[in-house]
This record gives structure tokens, C-alpha cells and sequence, in this order.
């Protein structure tokens, strides 16, 4: 996994809360019914057309239940998969297989959902000089994970955290504005401020506004739920004194149109929290089961 801020710690944090929630004080269902001392083999079975994402995660929950345990990955993320293929293949403790199996799955079919609406996106806007671009409306605690798996779909990470650019939203200048700032001034005034060499994005809902900002010193321009006619007449009029971001009223069915108004970053917010889950299922293979 490849997102730069996704450290060794912060995976087995996820999937111990992960697992703690799941197991609680053990599976008794399992302990009740299969021997400890039977084994065999499963597979991860793709049921749905898509792009994988997750999969070393899947590995790691499997491993944290049972170190023992052989995960085979046989499908790597941000591949292409359809149904019938499969991504992993596992041996070991039929009991612990069956203990990791919907910790690992909920991770996998979700980041896999994720993947595949974005690279649905992406495949949209192929051929104009538009890129998919992420939000932070992500679960809560998932947000590394979830634009991981953004990545893993052919998009771009917007920002990860508030420190990582100025973002003047719509609250922002309504504060400001209230204390007598124009867009301009507001602009003026998170360059004082912010730490030097960061980017300046302002979000603006008209192209009066755009047109105020764009020889303000701001880098990006997002134009917020403006219609396509209107994106396209401020891009016309920003004409690369700006890089623009469109967001807001953009679906599968006329994010073509709105990148074919010339944008720089489309911003997706669906991605992280409209996506549906890939239907991915652990399959047992009956005949490789066996007493030791």
C-alpha cells in the first residue's frame, strides 16, 4: 500500500479496532462447531465487474488472526477484475480463515467499491486534460484507506488533512465578509498568514466572483455547483491565470461535458461516500478440508 502517509502503525491500528469490533470475545459459532485441527483452502472469488483495491489488507487481517495462516495474492490492486476471477487464494486453520473472513472482506469489497467508481470516472474523462480528484468527505478514521483506494481507481488525492493547503469555503468568506473583506482581501490575508510556499485555493459560486479572484494571488479557482455553461464562460475568462477545479452537481453522466469545459481537477466527493461496495466473497473449497 502506497499512500505516503499510511504508515505500519497506522494499518494495524485500523484493523485491530477493525477486528476488536468483530470478534468481540471470539467467534463462538466456529468454536462451537469446527475443530481446531481441521484445515483447508478458500479463495477470494470476484463476483462483479470492477478494480480491486484492498487486497494487502485482506492479507493482514488474515496473518493478524492467524500467523499460520498462507495468503496467496494472486490479483493485485488497482487490476481490472471481473467475475469469476480470483484475487487470493488461502490455507491454513479452517476456524481462523473463517474468523478474518468478514473483517477482511468489508475492508476489501469497499476499497474495492471506491476503486471502481473512481476509475469509472476516469475513464469518462478520458482524452481531455481534466483529473479525478477525491474530497474529505470520507468515513471517519478510513480516510488514508479510502483515497488509497482512489489512487487505486486512476484519481488524485485532493487534500488529506486541513494542514495540507488553504481551502476558503463558503463559511470562511461568510465570517469574513461580515467583518467588511472582500475576496480579494481575504485572499490578501491567507497569504500573510499561511505558511510560505502553500497553495491558495478559493471556492467561488458565480462567475462575478471568479472574476473577482483571478488576479487576486489565489493558485486554484473551484467553481462550486455552477452549471456547465457558466464553468465553461469562467474558464474561458480565467484563461490559465488560474488552475481551476470544478465541484458540485457533477455525476457519471455529464462529468465528460464538465471536463470538456476545459477544468483542471474535477473534485468527486461521491467517491468516498456515495460509492457501492464490489461484490467479493470467500469461497471454501470443500474438497481440501481435512483433520491434522
Amino acid at each position: 500500500m502506497n499512500v505516503s502517509q499510511l504508515t505500519e502503525k497506522h494499518i494495524e491500528t485500523i484493523i485491530n479496532i477493525a477486528l476488536d469490533e468483530d470478534t468481540g470475545r471470539g467467534d463462538v459459532t466456529s468454536e462451537a462447531l469446527i475443530s481446531p485441527d481441521l484445515t483447508g483452502k478458500a479463495t477470494l472469488l470476484v463476483k462483479e465487474k470492477g478494480v480491486l483495491a484492498g487486497i494487502e489488507l485482506a492479507r493482514r487481517v488474515f496473518g493478524r488472526i492467524d500467523p499460520a495462516i498462507k495468503f496467496e495474492i494472486l490479483i493485485k490492486d488497482g487490476t481490472p477484475i471481473k467475475p469469476g476471477d480470483v484475487a487470493a487464494r488461502i490455507t491454513g486453520s479452517v476456524s481462523g480463515i473463517l474468523k478474518a473472513e468478514r473483517t477482511a472482506l468489508n475492508f476489501l469489497q469497499r476499497l474495492s467499491g471506491i476503486a471502481t467508481l473512481t476509475a469509472q470516472y476516469v475513464a469518462e474523462v478520458k482524452g481531455t486534460d481534466a483529473k479525478i480528484y477525491d474530497t474529505r468527505k470520507t468515513t471517519p478514521g478510513l480516510r488514508l484507506l479510502e483515497k488509497y483506494a482512489v489512487k487505486m481507481g486512476g484519481g488524485t488525492n485532493h487534500r488529506m488533512s486541513l494542514s495540507d493547503a488553504v481551502l476558503i469555503k463558503d463559511n470562511h468568506i461568510a465570517a469574513l465578509r461580515a467583518q467588511g473583506m472582500s475576496l480579494k482581501e481575504i485572499i490578501a490575508k491567507a497569504r500573510r498568514n499561511a505558511p510560505a510556499g502553500i497553495t491558495v485555493e478559493i471556492e467561488v459560486t458565480s462567475i462575478k466572483e471568479a472574476e473577482e479572484v483571478v488576479n487576486a494571488g489565489v493558485d486554484i479557482i473551484m467553481l462550486d455547483n455552477m452549471s456547465l455553461s457558466d464553468i465553461g464562460k469562467a474558464v474561458k475568462y480565467i484563461a490559465g491565470r488560474a488552475k481551476v477545479e470544478a465541484s458540485g452537481k457533477i455525476t457519471l453522466d455529464n462529468v465528460r461535458k464538465a471536463a470538456q469545459t476545459g477544468v483542471d481537477i474535477i473534485s468527486i466527493g461521491a467517491l468516498t461516500h456515495s460509492y457501492k461496495a464490489l461484490d467479493i466473497s470467500l469461497e471454501m473449497e470443500t474438497p481440501t478440508l481435512k483433520l491434522i
